[in-house]
């Protein structure tokens, strides 16, 4: 039994979500799609899904072959009462898998911003200890525009200027636009990775870079928070297998 982890890019690694997970018992199958790994034919053996990030769009199901795929494969995880969770990108495609809808921003949100809970938010299990407003590290061009039915009235969690930060569909399906998973190096090497996009758009990179000193600690500190959160409360504790080692590719988790 295992979690299924969608990873999109080469540098956007589960982080500090897939250490602590692997800390706690979780036993983690990471399916690469950026290396052309296909997503899997059914459910079976699957505790949960995690949808990580990534600089694809979701009107590009026509330039990536696994992306449809990997939307039906969210909607059926949901469907079948699975735990599953999606990050920046992952949102966004469980979001359009459940009936939600993605725009493109009028200037894409990028470093580190404040995130308020709405009434939902602040009540909900799962961002237990996370403070009503947080910086929080964003990296996205295109935003949850509508969140899916059968969710809180109103997202979990928004920012001035996303208004769908967390949402929540059911009982055990989450999407999260920010990254609260990734490590300093990470964000670091996504922050260089993207120089291009981000000078297109007018983003001074030196700036974003800059505020780290300011916001990484605590940006640490609530991630390991709502890590362990996700790890505890989201997926099954009766489920959690016993550590069977680090996988190949889950190795550089620890990192950072």
């Amino acid at each position: 039994m295992a979690l299924i982890v969608f990873q999109h890019h080469r540098l956007e690694v589960p982080g500090r979500l897939g250490h602590i997970f692997q800390e706690l018992g979780h036993r983690l199958k990471v399916v690469e799609l950026f290396e052309g790994e296909a997503v899997p034919n059914d459910l079976d053996g699957v505790d949960g899904v995690i949808s990580l990030g990534g600089p694809q769009d979701t009107d590009e199901v026509n330039r990536h072959e696994w992306m449809q795929p990997e939307i039906d494969y969210l909607k059926a995880a949901h469907d079948a009462g699975l735990p599953v969770l999606g990050v920046c990108l992952g949102a966004q495609l469980l979001a359009v898998a459940l009936g939600g809808e993605v725009s493109r921003m009028e200037k894409p949100e990028c470093g580190f911003s404040p995130v308020t809970s709405s009434f939902f938010g602040s009540t909900d299990s799962l961002l237990l200890g996370v403070p009503w407003k947080s910086p929080q590290f964003h990296l996205h061009g295109c935003e949850i525009s509508k969140a899916p039915p059968g969710g809180t009235p109103i997202p979990l969690q928004s920012s001035a200027a996303c208004k769908c930060q967390a949402f929540k569909v059911g009982l055990r399906t989450y999407g999260l636009q920010y990254h609260f998973e990734w490590t300093r190096s990470t964000l670091v090497d996504c922050l260089d990775a993207n120089a291009d996009w981000l000078a297109r758009n007018e983003i001074d990179l030196a700036a974003l870079k800059a505020q780290f000193d300011a916001h990484y600690d605590l940006h640490r500190h609530l991630g390991d928070r709502l890590c362990r959160n996700f790890a505890k409360l989201l997926f099954p504790l009766e489920k959690r297998l016993a550590p069977v080692g680090t996988p190949e590719k889950v190795r550089n988790f620890r990192s950072g």
